[in-house]
């Protein structure tokens, strides 16, 4: 039985990026069960940061993470972890109040917005479909980013092992238990001793919980689809900004290289699973772009869908259990984890030790009651 100080169990974004900061004071292990980190929802995700989507919340740790990905720390990466790439926001006319909407929440994090017309959208993004029952207004949002989600997460990896810290992969957690002040950790290699459980699990947390006989939080895993097809020849898709409709209902858009990637912003409720695309929904992904553009989806080049786990009140989760010491929840990232997770691995370093809350939250409103476990059992 191998003794450590913190155990994460998942190597998604949420664990890595927080085991990266917690390996240079403890003793920590992270335990994924598949075979690739990230395998789930980090390296299926767009991979796209901006302020279009949270609460405020969400809003202040998107604003909060951005240095670390525009100068990350010395030696952390060998190449750009990011880029930046424009964010356009476009509305109907019956979305117009959602737009403003939209509009009045990311000025609060940002002052790279500004309103752009039918004529100026199509010169952006020429195959809109703009005027009477198509695009009427957006929003352009200048300080959006393209995250490089592999090089992310192999970074944290690597700094994770620099640190003493270890990664093992095709290492579930088949046993966990408490014994006096420890929980037991069994995977299939090895059995762990711990002081503290760090439940970054994504779609699985709750079954994490559950076999540890904590109280679960409710999560909702949710299935998103994307696909990626050419654009017409000799069409240049490159400085394109990510575009998306105001509003829960649409699509999404991004240049990816050379290719286009689109969403139809689905939000299937689903079990924890390997998700996979459905047909319905990679027709109504094709079916949205061709309605709101004048391109034409021909052969799908690629398809795949990912996992967006949510809490009842859309926020992500830091904190200590109420009901059990040691075990720590970190999760519940919705569909926002990569652009969050410096600033919640900043939240989870200050909770676990019992530290002073991070200025860097406290300049964009971020608060602990706005993150910890305990409001969802309020």
């Amino acid at each position: 039985m191998r003794q450590v100080d913190i155990v994460v169990i998942g190597g998604g974004i949420a664990g890595l990026s927080a085991a990266m900061r917690l390996a240079r004071r403890a003793r920590t292990v992270v335990i994924e069960r598949e075979g690739a980190l990230g395998y789930h929802s980090s390296g299926r995700s767009a991979t796209f940061s901006h302020f279009g989507i949270g609460d405020a919340a969400v809003r202040g740790m998107t604003a909060a993470s951005r240095p670390f990905f525009e100068t990350p720390p010395d030696g952390f990466v060998e190449r750009p972890l990011s880029f930046a790439k424009p964010a356009m926001f476009i509305a109907t006319e019956e979305l117009i109040g959602e737009l403003r909407a939209l509009e009045s929440e990311m000025t609060r994090y940002t002052d790279t917005i500004t309103r752009v017309s039918p004529a100026e959208m199509l010169e952006i993004v020429p195959v809109l479909k703009t005027g009477v029952g198509g695009i009427v207004e957006g929003l352009l949002d200048r300080s959006g980013r393209k995250l490089d989600s592999d090089l992310l997460l192999q970074a944290c990896a690597k700094a994770v092992r620099a640190a003493g810290g270890e990664v093992v992969t095709e290492a579930g957690a088949i046993g966990l238990r408490r014994e006096g002040e420890r929980w037991i950790v069994d995977t299939a290699g090895e059995t762990y001793s711990t002081a503290t459980i760090v439940d970054a699990a994504g779609a699985w947390a709750d079954e994490v919980a559950i076999a540890a006989g904590v109280r679960p939080l409710g999560l909702q895993p949710m299935r998103r689809t994307i696909i990626g097809f050419d654009p017409p020849e000799g069409l240049d898709v490159s400085a394109w900004p990510f575009t998306k409709t105001a509003g829960d209902e649409g699509f999404y858009m991004l240049p990816d290289a050379g290719r286009l990637l689109a969403s139809p912003m689905d939000v299937t409720p689903t079990e924890p699973t390997d998700a996979q695309p459905e047909d319905f929904d990679i027709a109504l992904a094709a079916w949205r772009v061709e309605e709101a553009t004048t391109l034409e989806v021909g052969r799908i080049k690629a398809k795949w869908a990912g996992l967006r786990t949510f809490t009842a009140d859309k926020v992500p989760t830091a904190g200590f259990a109420p009901d059990a010491p040691g075990f720590f929840w970190l999760a519940g990232q919705g569909g926002y984890g990569l652009q969050t997770a410096p600033a919640m691995a900043l939240a989870t370093e200050a909770l676990l030790f019992g530290e002073a809350w991070p200025e860097e939250l406290a300049a964009y409103g971020v608060r602990p009651d706005q993150i910890m476990p305990d409001r969802l059992f309020a």
